[in-house]
């Protein structure tokens, strides 16, 4: 379920969540005992349906958050992974000056490491 689907179904979920049953006023227009009793049994199996409802919709809204996030570091890595592949055509001909422009912080890492005279021995 994606898209519009899963938007429609957890707002039918909220709006019943909403949705407000008079059970004690339908309770005061029964008569019989057996009608009582299973007006009764009806009440206790709509809440527990309703409460497995209410969880598996809930489920559904998490799901789709975590479909998002997923989504967003999915195209990260995506990305991540374009520019390596980019990198690993050009590393054969790519000089020092390339890189730290790709990579400025480590020029100043590297400059501080020869200045301090440490070549990494």
């Amino acid at each position: 379920m994606s898209g519009n689907g899963a938007k429609k179904v957890v707002d039918a979920a909220v709006k019943a969540g909403r949705t407000i049953i008079d059970w004690d006023g339908m309770a005061k227009l029964l008569v019989t005992d057996e009608a009582r009793k299973e007006f009764a049994a009806l009440r206790r199996a709509f809440d527990d349906v309703n409460h497995q409802l209410q969880t598996k919709f809930s489920q559904i809204a998490e799901l789709k958050e975590a479909e998002k996030e997923h989504q967003k570091e999915s195209e990260r890595i995506e990305k991540e992974l374009a520019e390596m592949e980019e990198m690993r055509k050009k590393i054969s001909t790519m000089t020092a000056d390339d890189y730290f422009e790709k990579y400025p912080e480590l020029r100043k890492k590297f400059d501080d490491e020869i200045r301090n005279d440490n070549w990494g021995y």
